[in-house]
């Protein structure tokens, strides 16, 4: 079950466990509070003073979660790695939080408080994650689905929820006959034909009807079927929309150029040009001023084992298909083209130096970036800009592949917290449509969250190459 924020999908079930866990930072400030000075009186009539300071500390915590993958896919996982990251995420919550202190000395919550109050978040979080899992695992919060439709594009749908799994927001109840079409592979789910869809609905509580007739002109299509379902509660969603909303990517072989036209999205005004501009220059600019001392150590590492050049300048395609020079730390020995063929980069790829394998696994080659975004050739977030030979390959071989040059091109973008790295057309297709999702969706708040998943695939090395 999913809610939409500013044009993106949002797990309800997400949303509620982050409002919870929210309540229970600012709860363990106050129980913490209460506890170090035994004054019960401030628990039953709590200070309005603190409420900011507790506010602040469950911001800082929510964010750090967030950057160590505790609201995403790892969030459905009970291994190691999870409970790692979880564990993990209350010490750099701590860091952070003493950094706050010393930007905001007026929010200093004093040290007993602070370490009661991570205790108290802990076996709070702990519990709450419990009973979310035991909730989750089941389908109790799922939508029951039923697929008009049973051909190849419907079976699709059954498809995804193979890949899914337990992280799937749906329940395939079953698939409906539409005109001529051949049934699916599975003909178990096959629960009847169109004419008795209103009381199919009924009879299997369908709260969803997705669309996956691929011929809708034939006469077979039943709209006033759909109208009625409609006009009594049930929603009804189209196949591209159900796999942008279910996936986070727009897929590419139920995609055309109507659906493009007449979907919400794809919008660019004025007003959301100048606030990407400020965000861009505001979050680059702190960037500069905070990676300095970073980007000088990865520049004297360069020269010492390879010399100059230290920035590796490359032409890349961005907005409206306009070349810019793009800057980034040199991480392939000086030769690494030395016969001018434009060339993917390959997984252990011998061109690329010690040094250079160090900060691609670190994202630090991307610093200089910073300045390409400060220049306005590129803004913090959106889709990675590509060579131009690379471009043109791909603007023959892969549909709708211009479309993403709409927007600016990004330092990080939803690809790439979304998709490993990307070295081959298949990677390109795979990545065109987190790109076309972005592109359609594209938001400061869907920034921000791209922001805090940046940071997880920084901290864990993910997608590097």
């Amino acid at each position: 079950m999913s809610v939409r924020i500013f044009g993106h999908y949002v797990s309800l079930p997400l949303v509620l466990l982050m409002l919870v866990e929210a309540a229970m930072h600012v709860g363990a400030v106050y129980f913490a509070r209460t506890l170090r000075f035994l004054d019960i009186h401030f628990l039953i009539y709590p200070s309005g003073e603190w409420l900011p300071r507790a506010l602040l500390y469950s911001l800082v915590m929510l964010g750090v979660m967030t950057a160590f993958g505790l609201y995403g896919t790892a969030l459905h996982k009970r291994d190691r790695e999870y409970q790692v990251r979880f564990l993990a995420s209350y010490p750099a919550g701590a860091l952070l939080m003493v950094i706050v202190f010393y930007v905001i000395p007026t929010s200093f919550l004093g040290r007993g408080i602070l370490a009661l109050s991570f205790l108290f978040s802990l076996i709070l979080t702990v519990l709450a994650r419990v009973v979310f899992f035991r909730i989750v695992g089941g389908d109790t919060l799922k939508r029951r689905v039923l697929v008009l439709g049973s051909g190849s594009r419907a079976a699709e749908v059954e498809g995804l929820l193979s890949r899914l799994g337990s992280r799937a927001g749906f329940h395939l109840v079953g698939f409906v006959l539409c005109g001529d079409e051949q049934p699916g592979r599975d003909k178990s789910k096959l629960l009847g034909d169109c004419n008795a869809l209103r009381s199919l609905v009924a009879q299997h509580r369908i709260d969803e009807i997705v669309v996956g007739v691929r011929d809708r002109r034939n006469g077979h299509f039943p709209m006033s079927k759909l109208l009625e379902c409609k006009l009594e509660g049930t929603s009804i969603v189209d196949l591209p929309t159900f796999f942008e909303r279910e996936t986070g990517h727009v897929q590419l072989n139920s995609l055309s150029a109507s659906w493009m036209v007449f979907s919400e999205g794809f919008s660019k005004t004025g007003f959301q040009r100048l606030l990407k501009r400020a965000f861009d220059i505001s979050v680059s600019g702190a960037m500069l001023v905070a990676t300095l001392p970073v980007m000088l150590a990865a520049a004297l590492a360069i020269w010492l084992e390879t010399g100059r050049p230290i920035l590796y300048r490359q032409k890349r395609v961005g907005e409206s298909g306009q070349v810019f020079e793009i800057f980034k730390f040199r991480s392939m020995r000086v030769d690494a083209e030395k016969d001018g063929v434009a060339r993917w980069a390959k997984k252990n790829d011998d061109r690329i130096t010690r040094v250079g394998k160090f900060v691609r696994l670190t994202r630090v080659d991307e610093l200089p970036q910073l300045i390409n975004v400060m220049r306005g050739d590129m803004s913090f977030v959106g889709p990675r800009p590509e060579r131009p030979p690379f471009v043109h390959e791909l603007s023959r071989k892969v549909p709708f592949y211009a479309s993403r040059h709409s927007v600016k091109p990004g330092i990080t973008g939803w690809a790439q917290v979304r998709y490993p790295y990307g070295a081959s057309v298949d990677d390109a297709v795979q990545k065109l449509q987190f790109d076309l999702y972005y592109v359609k969706n594209h938001s400061l708040f869907l920034d921000l969250v791209i922001l805090l998943q940046t940071a997880q695939v920084v901290l864990f090395g993910q997608g590097a190459r």
